[in-house]
């Protein structure tokens, strides 16, 4: 078959992170091709830069033959490529056809032709087998249907190729089977596919061919008749974990629980979550996008409400609505997004390491600027931040220095579990061996910790145990010996 897309020698710098190095493969006319890798391997990133979100990269994209430089998301709508979103983002209160059409509606002196807009929508959703019409109101409908809104929407605008990024993921099994139906007749109608999915099921039901990224690199491109799960799942995590993360220190976990949940339920988001953890432990939680294991973490802190279930620590039944109401359980949290959630941003580093202790700088009301001042150069140097300011703004600061600032709120509150989520995302090496350092520090004292990261290589070098979700769902719970990276996969997609 002829070849519709090339990329060759695609590389993307972003400040202190190479996203894609010197990708190079061809996707065939007519094909449906699946995009396969882990968290962070650089798949949707080469998407962004095939529908222009990226403009400025090095190498270079041919479509049929010819060389093409996208400056923004309409150019390439208007080459004929369209994309099909992980999220619906729609107007609700729109009608059907005009969330197709909108932006692009045809008009007629001047003003928009509504007749030819809906009877153009509606022969597009017929030729798709929808049941709704262009006139009906979009709040009105499923998420499978707004689905087949945006696949509508790409059709609207003649696109010959359409990628989709994760589109079964908040969809039924109903809504699954008929989108993949609905993708084969796309192909057979001569439109080129570009699909993104971690479910390994949906790539063996409906493509042809599947290349893999591994860390920003170009791994392989294998025909899907010829292939097997485990050897894709193979090609997309084979790295030597020696070379991350590592424990330095003898395992430290005891047979004393600290924190138990029972069957911890939240309507739509996940469900009968159960598991312990035991003093000196590192317990991990591992998952793709979408697993829902902040989720989780936050329900157990107290940071979302959750439907049903319970919580326990030190063997007694824990009430937790709030962080302060976790706070008073010894039990905190780094969150996954630092910049929002784990500092305060007009503050320095002093009073943020002191955020979550108020009560013990303050007397009578009154807050003891000395012993807060103390405080954040005592773990200053214990941390080794940079630079040693405690007047420096947290917020300017370097990831890792960050990282190590909100660390050291919690290590202030002495708390015995701290839940760590993504604790090295957007971190460089240097600072990653430090945090790693902290953590075992830690669990060596007698605390506990939750953490939560989506580098295998983390995972499977720093814990002592691992619980694998998928979907809301816990797939399975793994012993250090038993881990490696295949498995983790394996039970993360579904196996």
């Amino acid at each position: 078959m002829p070849t519709m897309i090339e990329f060759s020698n695609i590389t993307k710098q972003f400040p202190g992170n190479k996203a894609l190095d010197d990708v190079c493969f061809s996707v065939e006319k007519g094909e449906i091709h699946a995009l396969l890798g882990e968290n962070g391997a650089g798949k949707s990133t080469l998407l962004n830069i095939f529908h222009g979100i990226y403009p400025d990269y090095d190498g270079k994209i041919l479509i049929d033959g010819k060389k093409v430089a996208f400056k923004n998301a309409n150019d390439a709508i208007e080459f004929g490529i369209s994309k099909v979103h992980q999220e619906v983002n729609l107007v609700t209160e729109l009608t059907v056809g005009q969330n197709i059409a909108l932006g692009y509606e045809p008009t007629r002196r001047g003003l928009v032709d509504y007749d030819a807009m809906y009877q153009k929508t509606d022969s597009i959703l017929e030729r798709l087998g929808c049941r709704f019409k262009s006139r009906d109101r979009v709040n009105a409908l499923s998420t499978g249907e707004m689905q087949m809104i945006l696949i509508a929407k790409a059709l609207f605008h003649n696109a010959k190729i359409i990628s989709f990024d994760e589109p079964t993921s908040a969809l039924t099994d109903r809504e699954v089977d008929r989108l993949l139906k609905m993708i084969l007749e796309l192909k057979a109608q001569g439109i080129t596919i570009l699909y993104i999915t971690h479910r390994l099921d949906e790539v063996f039901a409906i493509a042809d061919r599947a290349s893999i990224l591994r860390d920003g690199k170009f791994v392989g491109t294998l025909n899907i008749k010829e292939t097997t799960k485990e050897e894709l799942i193979r090609h997309m995590v084979g790295r030597d974990v020696s070379a991350y993360a590592v424990r330095n220190n003898p395992l430290c976990a005891t047979d004393e629980v600290v924190l138990k949940v029972e069957d911890l339920c939240k309507n739509g988001v996940f469900e009968h979550i159960s598991f312990e953890l035991h003093r000196g432990e590192i317990l991990s939680f591992a998952g793709l996008v979408g697993s829902k294991r902040t989720d989780v973490m936050r329900a157990v802190f107290g940071a979302d409400p959750y439907t049903s279930g319970e919580i326990y620590i030190g063997g007694k039944k824990a009430e937790i609505k709030s962080p302060q109401d976790a706070l008073k359980y010894s039990l905190g949290l780094i969150p996954e997004n630092r910049k929002t959630q784990g500092f305060v941003k007009n503050f320095n580093n002093a009073r943020n390491m002191a955020l979550a202790s108020l009560n013990r700088f303050s007397k009578r009301g009154f807050i003891n600027d000395k012993k807060i001042l103390e405080n954040c150069m005592y773990y200053t140097r214990e941390m080794n931040l940079h630079p040693a300011d405690p007047e420096y703004l947290t917020e300017s600061l370097s990831g890792g220095n960050a990282q190590k600032v909100i660390i050291a709120k919690w290590m202030t509150t002495d708390a015995d579990i701290i839940i760590f989520d993504e604790p090295t995302k957007g971190i460089d090496v240097g600072a990653k061996a430090e945090i790693y350092r902290l953590m075992e520090e830690l669990v060596a004292k007698g605390k506990s910790i939750i953490m939560v990261s989506s580098e295998l290589p983390e995972v499977i070098g720093m814990s002592d145990r691992v619980v694998v979700m998928r979907e809301g769902k816990m797939m399975g719970c793994l012993k250090r010996e038993e881990l490696n990276e295949e498995i983790i996969m394996k039970f993360a997609m579904g196996g």
